[in-house]
């Protein structure tokens, strides 16, 4: 009898779309100040790899309109749409999804759908230490730069 290979027993792999996200890897410092009232808003970030590699977890604390959030968020690769979608939850009660690409130093994160006019939108520095940008909506926004703490 000759043995032939069941793709049942394959383990799966991640998407190899994932890795452009590597550049994330680490611990962030963020600063910002709000389009609108010009408050200054600020927070931590930390992006590491979920044992296996299917999902970039994003763990954030974050000061903003007086006061503090914490939030985790899930970035995979989608394979219906082709993207980096990610799932995000907070401790105010927000859930979101967002769409995410780092092609090369830019860095776009859509709310909802690639292309969506609320979102982030910067570039990391060629040294690979900071992220500046701003996160914008239909009436609102923020600047932000993000310095590598870690």
């Amino acid at each position: 009898m000759t043995e032939t290979a069941n793709p049942q027993n394959l383990l799966p792999t991640p998407d190899p779309s994932l890795q452009t996200l590597q550049p994330l890897v680490g611990t962030w410092e963020m600063t910002g100040k709000d389009f609108g009232t010009g408050e200054a808003t600020g927070g931590r970030l930390a992006f590491e790899w979920m044992d296996g590699g299917f999902f970039l977890v994003q763990r954030v604390e974050m000061d903003h309109g007086g006061a503090t959030m914490n939030g985790v968020e899930y970035i995979g690769h989608d394979p219906e749409s082709g993207t980096l979608r990610s799932h995000y939850f907070d401790s105010t009660g927000n859930s979101f999804t967002y769409v995410w690409k780092l092609d090369g130093r830019d860095l776009n994160i859509w709310f909802g759908a690639e292309g969506s006019p609320a979102g982030f939108s910067g570039a990391l520095s060629e040294d690979g230490r900071t992220i500046s940008g701003r996160w914008e909506w239909p009436g609102g926004g923020y600047e932000a730069t993000m310095t590598r703490a870690g």
